[in-house]
């Protein structure tokens, strides 16, 4: 819409809050970096303006022309085509009363700015290779790929830097908000979420290849099909198991599985009803889920949307269960058995030696679960002489240490799980890409 209509069209965002953590100005602008959104935002806060005009869902679009009347309105995300029609005719009616302003509106932008200093940019997940002794992060917001060792020296990076969907080498490839990492020996596959699709990197070949997914928004939450004609829905975690990739479907609110071998995908888990729902695996309801992480038998999700952390069968057989979380509108910072537990918009996980560490993204903490009693404590994220975390929104494991993205302070962290100390990651030899 903004691109269409660039002197004609003004975008408003009325950020009415849910989480407590998004009730703060700071946070809005680090979301408004974060998302490279170049228009203007009002912190409704107390929800004032959401109750003036009788809100009740997000996303909800009104349409004001240039006198102030609403004309339009929709509660749906997919608003361009139909709007489309509707402003053309607003234009024209207005043009010929000479009530349409077409001065051009500039809004300032710290975007570029501060990208241009930073080795990483709100990067969104971390995977940790022990083995291999790499690492792979998800530089989220500068479109990137970046690859170290285990101490943090540079090995290569994949994409240029820019927003793109482009496969080819490394230094041509593109990717638009990559998150969610899996490795395969020398093959890691990204959740390339902005271009709802699946990314194959060859780590030897230094090639990116697209193997799953339409480039645009999928909107079918019920059919499957050949993975390359398949639309995705803001792929955000990923979880590679025998051959299966398991996908957290964000905007479809479920867990799909791609076969590897057929390069085929279905969904595995949810009915794409954004709710917290226990049940057998096609019934239940999950809520943009962005983590996924296995003890073998088990896939755990972290269940961003509703707080919660949620456990699904691999093998299919048995229900969905909840670890902790209660619904789409309970959410806190507690310490607790189950129920009594709360997390905060969580959205990453691991798996490490019969437990399960959470990046509990809006308390800015890392919390363990023991899924065999649902106890859940504080693990990491106290500490009064440092903010240790900011937002953390990835969790990996190898050696003996936890690699924390930790997203709005544009850094990596390291928890030795021993000691419970946490280190910042010393990147070397990776800079910001050149604007």
């Amino acid at each position: 819409m903004e691109k269409k209509y660039p002197n004609k069209v003004v975008v408003l965002g009325i950020h009415s809050p849910k989480f407590k953590n998004e009730r703060e100005s700071e946070s809005i602008k680090k979301a408004m970096l974060r998302y490279e959104l170049n228009h203007p935002v009002i912190n409704d806060a107390d929800r004032k303006i959401w109750m003036a005009y009788g809100v009740d869902s997000w996303p909800t679009v009104a349409v004001i022309d240039p006198e102030g009347y609403i004309v339009a309105g929709s509660k749906s995300e997919h608003i361009f085509r139909d709007a489309v029609p509707v402003i053309d005719k607003l234009i024209r009616t207005h043009r010929a009363n000479r009530t349409l302003n077409e001065k051009p509106i500039y809004f300032t932008k710290e975007q570029a700015e501060k990208a241009s200093s930073s080795a990483l940019w709100f990067p969104g997940k971390v995977l940790a290779d022990g083995a291999g002794k790499r690492l792979f992060i998800s530089d989220s917001t500068h479109h990137r790929i970046v690859i170290t060792d285990l101490d943090g020296k540079k090995q290569s990076i994949a994409g240029t830097g820019k927003a793109g969907h482009a496969d080819g080498a490394f230094e041509r490839a593109s990717f638009n908000d990559p998150q969610g990492l899996a490795l395969d020996g020398d093959t890691l596959y990204v959740a390339d979420r902005k271009n709802h699709m699946i990314r194959a990197l060859d780590l030897k070949k230094h090639t990116v290849r697209t193997i799953a997914g339409l480039g645009h928004q999928g909107m079918d939450i019920r059919r499957g099909g050949a993975a390359l004609f398949t639309g995705l829905n803001s792929p955000w975690g990923l979880l590679l198991h025998r051959g299966y990739l398991y996908i957290a479907m964000a905007g479809h609110h479920q867990i799909w599985v791609m076969d590897l071998a057929k390069r085929t995908l279905i969904p595995f888990a949810g009915n794409g009803f954004e709710n917290l729902v226990d049940g057998s695996p096609l019934v239940s309801s999950f809520a943009q889920p962005s983590g996924l992480t296995t003890d073998g038998v088990t896939l755990f999700v972290a269940d961003s949307e509703v707080s919660a952390v949620r456990a699904v069968p691999l093998d299919g057989k048995g229900d969905v269960s909840t670890l902790v979380g209660t619904g789409l509108f309970d959410f806190g910072d507690k310490d607790g058995v189950g129920t009594k537990a709360q997390l905060q918009h969580a959205l990453g996980i691991v798996f490490v030696e019969g437990k399960l560490y959470v990046a509990d993204t809006y308390n800015s903490k890392i919390k363990m679960i023991d899924p065999r009693t649902h106890a859940c404590t504080t693990f990491a994220g106290r500490d009064k002489k440092a903010k240790l975390f900011s937002e953390p929104g990835g969790i990996s494991y190898a050696n003996d240490k936890l690699y924390v993205a930790d997203t709005n302070a544009h850094r990596i962290q390291v928890i030795d799980l021993a000691t419970k100390a946490v280190t910042t990651l010393k990147l070397q030899g990776v800079e910001a890409p050149k604007p």
